[in-house]
């Protein structure tokens, strides 16, 4: 790859790291540098012009390799899944932390379109939204996150298109992970806490600790009973409810430990926060499918699950999930990929594995300082702004 204003040392020796170049041609790196390059740009949007402001291609030739180029996508993804399942892996067998495999989804929102549009974007559904409570027109993502001892890192995300349920999703990419090397744990919230799920999971080495729904059925000495009801039951006083430290707070918890529909034996949290007694709205419950936690360790060990929640936000914030304008399903796939490959670079190609922010802030700062100094290189080479305007191109 020839040098100029549009090459990035940095990004290039990340390249050479993951070794791409063995399934991708020089044409094909000057296209993706171009795209993670304008990640580091500020103002980014996800948008073919913010590519082309950073590529000596016209926008057209930028969108043709994502929405329709011949590039091999399928190794670029498995690099970057066994690059991450190598780092977190190795460091479980260096600490003897368990990996945690966490799962959730997220929704990019897009305007619904006319039903008169010749193009409309490929694949946006209208999807139950966790956070507006209502239905929200766009693509869902289904995306997992490794990490152990501090470390993470983001494995997958996998557009949600119906073709699919999210059930087979993540059982599909519980196959496809190592044998883990202690026994590890499987984070999730409530829509993923199923049998089948449960099952896949623990044959890969990973229990489950996940939240439940409150209509969810019990079996107390063999009574049908949904945990709602169940819950009205507790008394303050009971000597199976404690009062328990979770975070910076207390929660009155009953454990339950029995069947399951779909689970043969499994521990079930019941709480209430300490402020809200039987409130219904405070209700929560959580299933461990690794009874020989104390209830303790299985709360304090669900809230590291909460690194998705922050990798979505930074999604929609820095690399533009929420934002991007891409109409075709491929071009929007290879696009969420590209975003991994970004996320990968900022956590791991400094040599250490730092936090998305820090390493974001430092590749942006490095690739300022590459642009300033080929500038000042052409300065004391005497070019002239007809020369560098030609360089540049």
């Amino acid at each position: 790859m020839g040098k100029s204003i549009y090459h990035s040392q940095v990004i290039y020796n990340c390249f050479k790291n993951l070794r791409l170049g063995l399934f991708l041609s020089d044409v094909h790196l000057k296209h993706i540098m171009a795209v993670l390059t304008a990640v580091f740009v500020q103002g980014f949007h996800g948008k073919t012009v913010d590519f082309a402001a950073c590529s000596p291609c016209h926008r057209t030739t930028v969108a043709h390799f994502l929405n329709h180029g011949k590039w091999d996508d399928a190794s670029l993804e498995k690099v970057l899944k066994r690059m991450v399942t190598q780092i977190i892996y190795r460091e479980s067998m260096i600490s003897g932390k368990p990996v945690f495999c966490i799962a959730d989804d997220t929704i990019s929102s897009k305007t619904k379109p006319s039903s008169r549009a010749l193009h409309p974007i490929e694949d946006a559904y209208f999807h139950q939204s966790h956070l507006k409570r209502r239905q929200d027109y766009g693509h869902q993502a289904v995306a997992v996150m490794l990490s152990c001892n501090g470390m993470v890192l983001h494995y997958a995300t996998v557009m949600y298109d119906k073709s699919r349920s999210k059930i087979q999703i993540l059982c599909d990419i519980a196959e496809e992970l190592p044998q883990t090397p202690v026994p590890s744990y499987f984070l999730c919230d409530s829509w993923y806490t199923s049998g089948k799920i449960m099952d896949t999971f623990i044959k890969k080495g990973f229990y489950t600790i996940g939240a439940l729904r409150t209509n969810r059925v019990l079996y107390p000495c063999g009574i049908r009973q949904k945990i709602s009801s169940y819950a009205l039951h507790f008394r303050k006083t009971d000597k199976e409810v404690r009062l328990v430290t979770a975070g910076n707070r207390q929660y009155y918890v009953y454990r339950y430990e029995g069947s399951l529909n779909g689970v043969e034996n499994a521990v079930v949290l019941i709480s209430y926060p300490k402020e809200a007694f039987h409130s219904p709205k405070a209700l929560r419950a959580f299933i461990c499918t690794d009874v020989s936690l104390e209830t303790e360790e299985i709360l304090n060990t669900y809230v590291e699950r909460w690194p998705i929640e922050i990798f979505f936000r930074q999604s929609k914030g820095k690399l533009a999930f929420n934002k991007y304008q891409i109409r075709t399903s491929k071009g929007i796939r290879r696009y969420w990929l590209l975003m991994s490959l970004a996320h990968l670079i900022c956590c791991t190609g400094t040599g250490k594995c730092l936090p998305f922010e820090k390493g974001y802030a430092i590749f942006q700062k490095q690739l300022r300082a590459e642009k300033i100094e080929y500038i000042y290189q052409c300065g004391v080479r005497n070019a002239s702004l007809e020369d560098l305007l030609t360089l540049a191109g």
